[in-house]
């Protein structure tokens, strides 16, 4: 199997054979790669959706946080994040996020990159330290969340 996306031509790498293998992170890898490799988010469907939100989350929050997670790209659908992480069962991360999420004003993180970076900044002298806290329980969080894709994935095998 490949890393590279460009060698599959853009389309799907077996899924078969990556939903069997024993090795789920170098699957996770490929499927992400897959999905990660369309323009617009709207050209995944709903499930591929559901997988790129939680995969956006791990790499955001694995590399530099909570904060760095809503000032990237990612937070445009931090409340989808919420929503996909209960899809795939995994509960305890959801919760995470969503007490990451309610340091915003009304809970709400504005789907617009500028207004929500222009809060951020407003809000990270208080709002920081809980993140950070949220983050070490993030790095323990029980839900093995590539397990948990993959299985989501066999569910809506059809939707990949």
């Amino acid at each position: 199997m490949s890393n590279d996306f460009s060698r599959n031509n853009g389309r799907m790498p077996n899924l078969d054979s990556l939903l069997s293998s024993e090795d789920i992170n170098l699957s996770i890898i490929e499927i992400d790669d897959f999905t990660s490799g369309f323009r617009e988010i709207e050209e995944l469907s709903n499930p591929q959706k559901t997988f790129h939100y939680i995969q956006e989350l791990l790499r955001e929050v694995d590399n530099g946080g909570f904060n760095q997670y809503f000032i990237n790209y990612s937070g445009d659908y931090a409340m989808d994040t919420v929503e996909a992480l209960n899809a795939i069962g995994a509960y305890k991360t959801a919760i995470l996020v969503q007490a990451a999420i309610d340091q915003f004003p009304g809970s709400d993180v504005p789907q617009d990159r500028d207004e929500r970076v222009e809060l951020v900044e407003k809000i990270e002298e208080t709002a920081n330290p809980i993140w950070d806290e949220l983050d070490q329980k993030f790095f323990l969080s029980e839900d093995d969340l590539n397990a948990l894709n993959i299985e989501f994935i066999k569910k809506h095998r059809n939707e990949f």
